[in-house]
């Protein structure tokens, strides 16, 4: 199938939530839970809390580049009066990046597998996407799709290049780098005229690794905008504090019945046992999640 949304998705936050920490306590790295930090700190904790929060950008050192990195370095800080550190797979170790990212407020990377690392962000941070020339978010959206799962908490910002004169392309590189140089002529014009990659099967289609691996000249005024209309509709996710570690256990007894009530009419039942140790749970309410797949 062309890249794009994945339909069924069988995984909630909660669970990529226990993988993340269950990677960071093998990597000996630990952070202040959400959940201590939110339960009725005092006034001049959160101050101090505030004081304490900073952007992360993933700087990239030979392809996909920003190439104005570090005035948009600059403008984060002034626009957010916080500090910006940068985190770099090139130059640190993996454990160095993750220790940065899980206590960053913000997260800020061009479209690329290092959002992966999004995974270990703390609740109510944000992820911010950025695309360059050409290439359509709504059709690579695997990070998008990872901060919108339920339980991850995360809110996520898109921001695409749509000016050709900020980008910069490399045709004469090798092929896997988005280089054309070995395409017919007629191809390579085509591609160089395209403004918009067609979607495409993953992931050796000539226009779209041309395209995604251009270096792009942020444009600060209009990322500012994005940005500041984003964080408008940022739901205040930090408020929300994790009651209790221990979750439900799995329902019991889970039956799915389908009955004929006449030609035109069907009737699908779907019936359960609570979890077996929901009544030592204390909690509010419980909200059960029906998947049904068709096959």
């Amino acid at each position: 199938q062309p890249q794009g949304p994945k339909a069924n998705i069988l995984v909630s936050g909660i669970e990529i939530r226990h993988f993340a920490k269950a990677l960071m306590e093998k990597m000996n790295i630990t952070r202040v839970e959400e959940a201590e930090k939110d339960g009725g700190s005092s006034e001049q904790e959160r101050e101090r809390d505030k004081k304490d929060e900073y952007i992360a950008v993933f700087s990239r050192s030979t392809t996909r580049l920003i190439l104005n990195e570090a005035e948009l370095i600059m403008a984060l800080a002034q626009e957010f009066q916080m500090r910006v550190v940068t985190v770099s797979l090139e130059e640190q170790s993996f454990p160095s990046i993750i220790q940065v990212i899980s206590a960053a407020s913000m997260l800020v990377s061009m479209h690329g597998a290092q959002l992966i690392t999004s995974m270990f962000l703390p609740r109510g941070a944000t992820v911010v996407e950025l695309f360059p020339f050409a290439v359509n978010p709504e059709q690579y959206t695997p990070y998008k799709t990872l901060a919108s799962l339920p339980g991850m908490d995360l809110h996520y910002i898109v921001w695409r290049n749509s000016m050709e004169e900020n980008t910069v392309t490399h045709p004469d590189r090798p092929w896997d780098q988005g280089g054309i140089a070995h395409l017919e002529k007629e191809e390579q014009q085509r591609i160089l005229a395209s403004i918009d990659v067609p979607r495409h099967l993953c992931c050796r289609n000539p226009e779209w690794l041309f395209r995604i691996y251009q270096d792009t000249l942020v444009d600060i005024p209009l990322f500012l905008k994005v940005l500041r209309d984003g964080m408008k509709n940022k739901p205040n996710l930090k408020k929300t504090k994790i009651a209790s570690t221990v979750h439900p256990g799995r329902v019991r007894e889970a039956h799915c019945q389908t009955s004929v009530q006449t030609p035109h009419e069907a009737r699908l039942t779907v019936s359960w046992q609570i979890p077996w140790n929901l009544k030592y749970l204390k909690v509010r309410e419980v909200k059960y999640e029906v998947w049904i797949q068709e096959q």
